[in-house]
């Protein structure tokens, strides 16, 4: 790779790149999902089709990688590296049986807690206490039975808070009251179990599980499910209250299970991930590990770095939780000496913090329409094309002639 530099300009110009020969100015447009408005793959091609819109003196080269963190769009994000889709059923956040997918390339197979019984499954209101991770077993139990030697869990966008118990139900596990009865598990029954058997589990081994997340928070207490993550699944105050001692009853019925020590699995970083699905995983021998690095790794994105010049990333929203694990952050850590750009609807942060997780720029939807793009995929798009043609302006990067290639391992299943 020929010398690039980046020089400042001044503040009101911003960095400017300069190339000592002519050939393309390479860009990664290695974006995020913009929740709930465009999945990666299209934040990606509108970023693209922004740059490729300007006609001016030389060339840039875009490749297309849509990323995830483990969240909405990992299912995608797998498919884009080249697995194949397959259909099954599961029961969604409202308690119906509906189509999800799941990712498998033969070896790894990859399942979305959003997807199958999160937040976006949901057609009517919001279900703080009924909500259930049941549907995201019977999508593990199908993945299972392609005989994959890793099942990876997303675990973004959950709708439920019931410690992945709904989930262990789906899988065999049974949970029981002070009578002996049968309770189904969700966020407002949970208080009611006092005994967990899982004798009757479905049998993973051979299979290793793995939680994906972009959270560390502990199942239980301030810092745990129901108080960070309940308010967003429609819980007030004091059903907030009703979901954390439901799941401090449930590690206590959990403690009589041979072999496993329920208060240390709850209080490992990221077990209150998904509602405390992630301290479901951790009973059934899972572990959790960095969502956004997981999927980083498995769409080669340290090669894709090595054969770029600039990366364009990007999510919904740049604040004071991006510097724990969010996507944008794993970028600038992983993207060794190359300059990153990012593209976000909203930032909340300074120009000083931006620059402190390894930005070399921002640019804002906010700042280019003053219209709310949050659920408008159209809006966003065009904000998004004119996203991309403000960096290359700023950067002075000429692009009389854009060829644009996506990740060489993306396949026609997409």
């Amino acid at each position: 790779m020929h010398q690039l530099t980046m020089e400042r300009r001044g503040e009101e110009n911003g960095p400017r790149f300069r190339s000592a020969t002519p050939r393309p100015v390479r860009v990664l447009v290695a974006p995020d999902k913009f929740k709930g408005c465009l999945s990666a793959l299209g934040v990606a091609e509108a970023v693209r089709s922004g740059i490729a819109s300007l006609t001016t003196d030389a060339q840039v080269q875009v490749t297309v990688l849509p990323l995830a963190d483990g969240g909405d769009g990992s299912v995608e994000a797998a498919v884009f590296a080249g697995s194949s889709v397959k259909t099954v059923e599961a029961h969604n956040a409202d308690g119906d049986v509906q189509h999800a997918q799941i990712a498998f390339d033969g070896t790894t197979a990859v399942v979305e807690v959003a997807g199958t019984c999160g937040l976006a499954t949901l057609q009517g209101p919001l279900r703080p206490l009924a909500a259930s991770s049941r549907g995201l077993g019977e999508a593990i139990l199908a993945a299972a039975f392609l005989q994959p030697k890793t099942i990876v869990v997303a675990l973004g966008g959950s709708a439920s808070t019931d410690g992945g118990a709904g989930m262990l139900a789906a899988l065999g596990a049974e949970f029981r009251d002070e009578h002996g009865r049968l309770v189904e598990p969700d966020g407002g029954s949970l208080h009611r179990i006092v005994h967990v058997d899982l004798r009757n589990t479905f049998d993973f081994e051979g299979i290793e599980l793995i939680g994906a997340s972009d959270v560390t928070n502990p199942l239980r207490g301030v810092q745990g499910a129901a108080h960070v993550f309940g308010p967003q699944k429609g819980a007030d105050d004091d059903l907030v209250a009703v979901l954390d001692r439901g799941l401090h009853s449930l590690v206590q019925a959990c403690t009589t299970i041979p072999h496993i020590d329920a208060p240390a699995l709850a209080n490992t970083p990221g077990a209150g991930s998904a509602g405390g699905i992630g301290f479901g995983l951790l009973l059934l021998g899972g572990s959790l590990v960095s969502g956004a690095d997981y999927f980083l790794d498995l769409l080669d994105f340290d090669d894709h770095t090595r054969q770029c010049d600039l990366i364009v990333t990007g999510e919904g929203r740049l604040d004071a939780q991006t510097p724990d694990g969010k996507l944008i952050s794993a970028v600038c850590k992983r993207s060794a000496n190359t300059p990153v750009w990012a593209v976000v609807g909203c930032s909340v942060l300074g120009e000083g913090e931006a620059s402190s997780l390894g930005l070399a720029g921002v640019t804002a939807l906010q700042d280019i329409t003053a219209q709310d793009t949050s659920q408008d995929a159209a809006l966003a798009r065009t904000a998004l094309q004119a996203a991309g043609r403000r960096i290359v302006e700023t950067l002075a990067l000429d692009t009389k002639h854009v060829t644009s290639t996506c990740s060489t391992k993306k396949t026609d299943d997409h």
